[in-house]
């Protein structure tokens, strides 16, 4: 498998169910009281991140999914820490709900805001980038989804299309996503590794492949 340089390539992969993982994820937390568990998903492009997020939500019920895309629209890669934090995070620390229009979406004419309401019992943040120094102090637990590079490239292709547009904004964010992903090593923070995608069968509706987080 061809990992990131420094991405230790987890071991001890097993088959959990999603309810299974969703207790443990809460279980990081535990003297969470009054707000929302606030848990990041993170993983390079094309891992599936999206996916499993929406699988979690689902089967936690009483949740919601916020995606760091919607915070990226039209405003930076990775220069969104700051943004999200201020107006996503925090308040859910607060138990405040989030009604938060970004400014890049009001220049831009993107109707609507990004929402969440204050007594979920869980907030999932999915993107690249999502597990950084700077939102620890925000964030309740966390997934890293670790897949071979080469597989997750071809996948962005195939996501994404392969006009020559596309394979241009690919290489331009692989640029981008390199070598911030090195420098912050989300795989060393995270609570939870999920196999992105899976190389280990199982029920792709009720179950993940998981292992325990590396830490060097």
């Amino acid at each position: 498998m061809r990992l990131h340089p420094g991405e230790t390539e987890a071991v001890g992969w097993r088959v959990v169910t999603v309810l299974d993982a969703i207790l443990r994820l809460r279980e990081a937390s535990p003297s969470v009281v009054g707000r929302p568990r606030v848990i990041a998903i993170d993983g390079r492009g094309g891992a599936g991140k999206t996916t499993l997020a929406e699988r979690l939500r689902a089967a936690a019920g009483d949740s919601a999914v916020v995606h760091t895309d919607d915070i990226a629209w039209n405003h930076a890669s990775f220069g969104w820490g700051a943004l999200l934090a201020e107006n996503i995070l925090k308040p859910l620390h607060r138990g405040e709900a989030v009604d938060f229009r970004p400014d890049a979406w009001i220049t831009h004419g993107r109707p609507g805001s990004i929402t969440v309401p204050g007594d979920v019992d869980i907030v999932l943040v999915e993107g690249t980038g999502v597990i950084r120094d700077e939102l620890a102090p925000w964030l309740d637990a966390s997934v890293w989804m670790q897949g071979d590079l080469d597989a997750q490239e071809r996948l962005l292709v195939i996501r994404d299309g392969d006009s020559p547009e596309q394979l241009e904004h690919v290489a331009n964010w692989l640029r981008e996503e390199h070598p911030f992903l090195v420098r912050e090593r989300p795989w060393a923070r995270a609570t939870m590794i999920v196999a992105g995608p899976p190389h280990m069968d199982h029920d792709a509706d009720t179950e993940l492949v998981v292992a325990p987080p590396t830490r060097s």
